[in-house]
């Protein structure tokens, strides 16, 4: 098995990674994700963007602290593992502290299945109250998003097969 092909994989089990590897050898791997998400999605603009993302935070997360920009980004690298980001600034403003969260979401997500777009989302908004990849985080996210783990091993297939 090429190792490299299946770099998005590699923490998956190999029975899934040889399910993968006959998809791709067999030259299927396309047809089976066109055929499981059919739909592209209109949220095209930074301004639509910032809408989706705000509808899905006041219906999950509303006592978190407010969104300050969202945007997609042409710059975020697949490469570097950044499909999405979340940064967030704390500020003292008299006696309170004041925190500004910032989602940016990698342009190549124009092109994507909404699927994939409201995972990417529903992964940047879980660190708004989970700083880190744990149980909570993970927990936060499938209740944002019951499918998020089989989305984002589509996902990750996806980038495998966009990069053949």
């Amino acid at each position: 098995m090429n190792q490299s092909l299946l770099k998005y994989l590699g923490h998956y089990p190999e029975s899934i990674q040889d399910q993968a590897q006959t998809l791709i050898s067999k030259g299927r791997l396309g047809s089976y994700l066109d055929k499981k998400y059919p739909d592209t999605h209109a949220i095209q603009s930074d301004k639509a963007l910032y809408h989706y993302v705000t509808e899905l935070k006041n219906t999950y997360l509303r006592k978190s602290a407010p969104l300050k920009q969202v945007r997609y980004d042409a710059k975020l690298s697949v490469l570097k593992h950044a499909l999405g980001l979340h940064t967030y600034q704390s500020r003292v403003q008299g006696n309170k502290l004041t925190t500004h969260n910032a989602i940016i979401v990698a342009a190549l997500f124009k092109e994507g299945p909404p699927e994939f777009l409201r995972m990417i989302v529903v992964h940047e908004l879980a660190h708004f109250k989970e700083k880190e990849h744990n149980k909570a985080f993970y927990q936060l996210c499938c209740h944002m998003e019951p499918d998020y783990h089989q989305l984002e091993l589509d996902l990750r297939l996806w980038l495998t097969w966009r990069e053949q």
